[in-house]
């Protein structure tokens, strides 16, 4: 009898924390519903903003999307393709742009929304992507750059065909970044981390390189082209331009760099070994300093240029 009337007090004490764990459990539940609720609500108004006709409104409705990507790790890829979506639709298609020449000075730059949209882009918590691909592929992204100096990580973008001629993007991280047929001519990249990346049939004419990374780049023609008249398979001419480019310093260890035009290009100090420069257009480029062991040079055009070892 003793023993019942002691453990009565202690079954009862059990008892009321239970209850009061499934009370908390409970409450807790009852709250992430309401700020999931709360959260899809400030989706939906952010998005409804990014339709409107006014500048100020869609700028508000991106700063709320980026707001919700830091609240939020389960939204963030879908707050991420959202916003890449909009940037390719309002920024302009570069298949337009590009018959534009590129001119001594450039003054465009993409609107102030499409601009908002990008640099929230590329200074997201990449931790929470889940394997969603930015594609802003085929946009007129010239003169893009980025206000401060917080760090601009794009890497594994999707910016095949894109116009970015003029474009700011020093330091950016572009690792694995697709670039195929994209127009950088004039960009400036220095310091840009580039290792990885597909830059087949790219234009880079007088873009600055200087100290970029580029190891293991792929700078080559790309694939075989379907000729339309004869229906055969036919080799591609629009091989990579680098011609009058600045690339003093850079790393470009093992790039994939045969059939380029390096024409009057500077490479003073770059890092070359084990690069593949086979039938490039080397004409009055200059290599002075360079580290070239193992480089490829066979059938490449070495008029005029300087630092390189005599033909065998």
């Amino acid at each position: 009898m003793t023993l019942v009337a002691v453990s009565l007090p202690g079954l009862a004490a059990l008892g009321a924390l239970l209850f009061t764990w499934m009370q908390v459990g409970q409450a807790s539940k009852e709250l992430r519903i309401s700020e999931h609720g709360q959260i899809t609500d400030r989706f939906n108004a952010a998005v409804g903003n990014l339709g409107t006709q006014s500048m100020d409104v869609r700028l508000g409705g991106i700063y709320a999307l980026q707001r919700i990507m830091q609240d939020s790790a389960r939204d963030h890829p879908t707050v991420v393709s959202v916003l890449a979506a909009f940037a390719q639709q309002h920024a302009g298609s570069s298949a337009e742009s590009l018959k534009a020449p590129l001119g001594g000075t450039y003054d465009h730059a993409p609107k102030p929304d499409v601009r908002a949209a990008i640099a929230t882009l590329a200074r997201r918590d990449l931790r929470h992507d889940a394997g969603t691909v930015i594609d802003l592929s085929s946009t007129d992204l010239r003169g893009l750059h980025f206000p401060g100096k917080a760090p601009i990580a794009l890497p594994g973008v999707s910016l095949y065909e894109a116009d970015l001629r003029w474009a700011y993007l020093n330091g950016a991280d572009l690792q694995k970044a697709y670039l195929n047929n994209a127009n950088l001519d004039a960009a400036f990249l220095e310091r840009a981390d580039l290792r990885g990346a597909q830059l087949q049939g790219a234009s880079l004419s007088s873009t600055t390189l200087k100290r970029a990374n580029l190891r293991g780049a792929d700078l080559t023609c790309g694939n075989l082209l379907l000729d339309a008249e004869t229906g055969e398979l036919v080799e591609r001419t629009d091989c990579v331009n680098l011609d009058h480019a600045s690339l003093d310093g850079a790393d470009l260890r093992d790039a994939k760099m045969s059939d380029t035009n390096l024409s009057n290009a500077t490479l003073n100090g770059a890092d070359l070994r084990g690069a593949d420069l086979s039938r490039s257009n080397l004409t009055n480029a200059d290599f002075r300093g360079a580290k070239l062991a193992g480089v490829k040079l066979a059938g490449a055009t070495r008029t005029g240029a300087i630092g390189l070892p005599q033909e065998d």
